[in-house]
């Protein structure tokens, strides 16, 4: 059964300013539960972060969150979490990029801040569960142990975020969104019935703390310029860059390369190594990634026993993949039915058994189809 069938809880209502966590909040609260809003600063000054009506982290936003609570009739309060968040999501972003990585900020930010930092609190004040808008499922099974479920409308589908979460966190997380087969237009039409005025707020899609979208000028203004070459897999210089960290693998655009290959192809990024700030691009077909090593695997239940077979999702809004996975001294170790291509070490692996989330771990190291290619 879902969390929704228990008995009437005290419920801390995470609300971002947007639509989905206000209706989610609405939803708890009509389904009898004690419930409280909180919005989360973020930011020491708000005016750094994103602009205009997106749903997150700015003034506005906080503002939106306190109209929706008073219409849905709700304690609130805004709570100063911008230090906890600057140190446990932007500096480790940073780092990440700095190191040759590819992270997923939001991914982070709901382990170390609204099931974390957030739960912790939340707890401490005596309230038995957080709700937030995100679109999963919790199932709680007889002997009293939860699953984390991906939502019912695949569409819509935030698990792979939330596989980060342990067994406690679950025990103490609500997602009134995600068991309900509704398009975002219904929802947006269910919270215009409700009187919320967030029905026609934009959806957020960009990183928060970046606040014009520009990843590699954010990077740039913290980390400074450093110029480095561009080679092809043969180690032939082909260009020139201003810093590894503006790359990503897979990376198509944007690569400032003056003559094209000689098979007059696209040329992607391959390798990213911060070590000699290099950048080494190349074909499509070399991006083909057929195993991985992955780190500080986190499981959403009891960690999984010997070999076995599941579906991997790479990113956010990424389809599924055929796998085989294994945990290995604490090293969990995946490979792929078919190659998978843009596959990015510092990106989460999620494991999926049917629509149940097992677990995700940090990719390390990936194994291409043609040669060995450590992260």
């Amino acid at each position: 059964m879902t969390e929704t069938s228990q008995r009437p809880l005290r419920v801390l209502a995470a609300m971002s300013g947007g639509v989905d966590s206000a209706v989610a909040a609405a939803r708890a609260a009509e389904a009898g539960h004690d419930v409280t809003g909180v919005h989360l600063a973020l930011s020491a000054n708000p005016q750094s972060f994103r602009t205009g009506a997106r749903g997150c982290c700015t003034i506005e936003d906080s503002r939106d969150a306190r109209r929706a609570a008073d219409v849905i009739g709700i304690p609130f309060y805004v709570w100063d979490l911008a230090e906890r968040f600057r140190e446990d999501v932007v500096d480790d972003f940073i780092a990440e990029y700095e190191a040759g990585r590819t992270p997923n900020p939001c991914l982070r930010c709901n382990e170390k801040i609204k099931f974390a930092a957030l739960l912790d609190k939340a707890l401490a004040l005596g309230f038995d569960a957080v709700c937030t808008g995100h679109y999963a499922t919790v199932v709680l099974n007889e002997d009293g142990s939860r699953e984390l479920h991906r939502a019912s409308d695949m569409a819509k589908d935030q698990s792979y975020v939330l596989g980060v979460l342990d067994e406690k966190q679950l025990a103490h997380a609500m997602f009134p969104l995600g068991d309900t087969l509704t398009t975002k237009d219904e929802i947006r039409a269910e919270a215009e019935r409700r009187g919320l005025a967030v029905a026609k707020k934009p959806d957020s899609h960009d990183i928060c703390f970046i606040a014009d979208g520009d990843t590699q000028g954010f990077l740039a203004s913290r980390l400074g310029t450093a110029d480095g070459d561009i080679v092809d897999e043969s180690g032939t210089k082909v260009g020139t860059h201003e810093g590894a960290f503006g790359f990503t693998i897979g990376q198509r655009k944007g690569l400032r390369i003056g003559h094209p290959a000689p098979d007059g192809k696209p040329r992607y990024v391959l390798d990213i190594s911060p070590v000699n700030n290099t950048v080494t691009v190349g074909p499509v077909e070399s991006l083909d990634v057929t195993a991985l090593t992955a780190i500080k695997p986190r499981w959403c239940g009891t960690a999984p026993a010997g070999p076995g077979a599941y579906t991997a999702q790479l990113r956010a809004h990424g389809g599924e993949t055929e796998v085989t996975a294994e945990l290995v001294d604490g090293t969990l170790n995946v490979s792929f039915t078919e190659p998978v291509r843009g596959v990015a070490p510092g990106q989460a692996v999620v494991l999926y058994d049917g629509t149940r989330v097992v677990g995700s771990a940090t990719i390390a190291t990936t194994v291409r189809r043609e040669t060995a290619v450590a992260g």
